[in-house]
């Protein structure tokens, strides 16, 4: 039961996030913009549906009684976490190469190492079983 609440807890946590994330994109685009590669075509509107992408995978995740729905949710979120890797590495090597250093190490490394705990907690959260049956 404790177990049972504090998975819930941390799926709501992970959805308040990504929700907030995905609103900062659509709103306040600008600092999303900046940390995209430059190969990246069509960068604004990368932003706008990947914050779009962002709510509609929080929405996912907390459903309580449909398991699918809260998998699929748990994918995507994963998914996406994999997917902006590339632009936060950008960031980092752009951020980097400033004259003032940027945010610095301190900042970038826990966001490098963070990344792979992310993944893993969508997919917890979302009760993702890979390689056995639920």
């Amino acid at each position: 039961m404790i177990k049972q609440r504090l998975k819930t807890g941390l799926r709501w946590v992970l959805a308040v996030f990504y929700a907030f994330a995905g609103y900062m994109h659509i709103v306040a685009p600008a600092p999303f913009l900046t940390i995209m590669p430059d190969a990246i075509p069509y960068a604004e509107a990368i932003v706008f549906w990947t914050g779009i992408a962002e709510i509609v995978g929080a929405i996912a995740l907390v459903q309580p009684f449909n398991l699918r729905l809260r998998q699929a949710g748990g994918i995507g979120l994963a998914l996406y976490a994999l997917c902006v890797w590339p632009a936060n590495i950008n960031h980092l090597m752009m951020d980097l190469a400033r004259e003032d250093g940027g945010l610095g190490l301190a900042y970038h490394i826990p966001r490098m190492i963070a990344q792979p705990f992310i993944i893993w907690w969508a997919l917890w959260a979302g009760d993702v079983r890979i390689g056995r049956r639920a």
